[in-house]
């Protein structure tokens, strides 16, 4: 049995090249299938990101069952003590939450919400704006993302097993730079200067 790759059976170019009867029109459902074939063809870096994050969060959440949270949530908790780290302890407001995880504020604050009930955060007023709320974890949070880290570096090390680490590394680098202000900034046709190209 002789296999044909499909995506070659429906490239419109190459339909287009496949020999017809002498003086054949192509018809609404030629031009039809044509354009549906180039459509599907298309490649969506958007939607094939998407597809390989949720393949990945349901792993690392598989992984993190045991303690009862799943990997945005214990990423979360791990976002706080990094940022409380690198600014001498002072813990992180929910607006440096919301641009390291380049989330909208509102999103972040619904996020906080079920860890805050079950007390593994703690949102306290800013001393200098009491607008502001600043995000901290409690002894118990500290506990549980130390416990969770020892089950992440497991998945980790799988999915790096899996990809291979060059592969690993050139993923997440690719995975950064298309979150930063850089990548945005490129994307939006600005110059260095934040001005808009023409």
């Amino acid at each position: 049995m002789r296999l044909v790759n499909a995506s070659v059976l429906n490239d419109p170019y190459v339909m287009a090249k496949t020999p017809k009867k002498a003086n054949a029109q192509p018809t609404t459902a030629d031009k039809a299938a044509a354009d549906a074939s180039a459509f599907l063809a298309l490649a969506c870096t958007n939607t094939a990101l998407r597809r390989a994050a949720r393949r990945l969060g349901n792993l690392y959440d598989d992984a993190l069952a045991p303690v009862g949270l799943k990997a945005t949530q214990i990423g979360l908790l791990a976002d706080i003590e990094r940022l409380s780290a690198a600014d001498e302890g002072r813990s992180p407001t929910l607006q440096d939450l919301a641009t390291k995880l380049v989330l909208q504020i509102s999103a972040v604050t619904h996020a906080l919400r079920p860890l805050v009930r079950d007390g593994l955060i703690v949102l306290s007023p800013d001393k200098e704006d009491r607008r502001a709320k600043r995000a901290s974890l409690t002894a118990e949070g500290v506990a549980l993302l130390h416990r969770a880290l020892h089950l992440w570096a497991a998945a980790n090390r799988q999915v790096e097993d899996v990809l291979g680490s060059e592969s690993a590394i050139a993923l997440r680098t690719l995975a950064d730079y298309v979150s930063s202000d850089e990548f945005l900034a490129a994307y939006s046709g600005d110059n260095s200067d934040g001005v808009k190209a023409r």
